[in-house]
């Protein structure tokens, strides 16, 4: 049988420098079960109800505020080292239509500890339907995945290298779940420090959520402990959040 050749697209040439990126990454996946039966009927109580990835966010974000670990990388340039940031920015996956191909793209959301999860909400949603033209960080992926490789391969190493930089370019973490189509990614790989995912959430409330971690970075006792720490906040602030809104929606 013959085939047929199919030249790589610019998102698949795109995710193929993320994987060759990640490579270099000596990454291990963290997991723990949540119990999170409360949150999920004040949510379910809500008539517009807030995107579980702007919870989970948000938690962790809030969470990276505490636990420093979680804000920083490990760059070489101009000699290996752990940079630090001050806030997080989340990288979020989002997939999209583009051509005739399903293809993923990601996008920043900036401080999602400070923003409501009506405004995260919002900002997930603006990832999944805007105008490809329209996204900066749309834009910087597809001109990049236009460049031949020898050019390309190297701007993403010096992206992921120059310390103050790489936020700019890659966030502080990375997000990327499809547990709403019923499946769950044990062991994603990313050039990033953290990758946050979930499963899906149980009848129970019960859900597994993993953080896949740089070793340079950190351990995995300070991945387990913002894992609890997450848990807390999911069923401490942002459930009075979900509570606070379904009150004042139904005064």
């Amino acid at each position: 049988m013959r085939g047929t050749p199919i030249r790589l697209s610019p998102c698949r040439r795109f995710i193929c420098d993320l994987l060759h990126s990640a490579r270099a990454v000596p990454t291990a996946p963290v997991q723990r079960r949540m119990r999170l039966a409360n949150t999920v009927l004040a949510r379910r109580a809500l008539t517009e109800r807030p995107a579980w990835s702007a919870i989970f966010a948000k938690a962790y974000a809030r969470v990276a505020l505490a636990i420093p670990e979680l804000r920083r990388a490990y760059v070489k340039l101009p000699w290996p080292h752990l940079y630090e940031y001050p806030a997080s920015i989340a990288m979020v996956a989002v997939e999209r239509d583009f051509g005739s191909e399903k293809a993923v793209f990601f996008g920043r959301i900036r401080k999602p500890e400070r923003r409501s999860l009506a405004e995260l909400t919002a900002a997930i949603r603006h990832l999944q339907n805007v105008p490809f033209e329209n996204c900066k960080d749309y834009r910087r992926a597809l001109r990049l995945s236009a460049m031949p490789r020898l050019i390309r391969r190297p701007l993403w190493w010096l992206g992921l290298n120059i310390g103050r930089q790489r936020c700019n370019f890659f966030g502080t973490f990375g997000l990327s779940v499809y547990s709403a189509l019923g499946a769950e990614s044990l062991h994603p790989l990313s050039p990033l420090t953290t990758a946050l995912n979930y499963g899906v959430i149980g009848a129970d409330g019960c859900v597994d959520v993993r953080i896949i971690y740089d070793h340079r970075v950190m351990d995995g006792t300070t991945v387990a402990r913002a894992l609890e720490r997450m848990e807390t906040e999911i069923t401490g602030s942002i459930l009075a959040e979900l509570r606070d809104t379904w009150q004042v929606r139904a005064a």
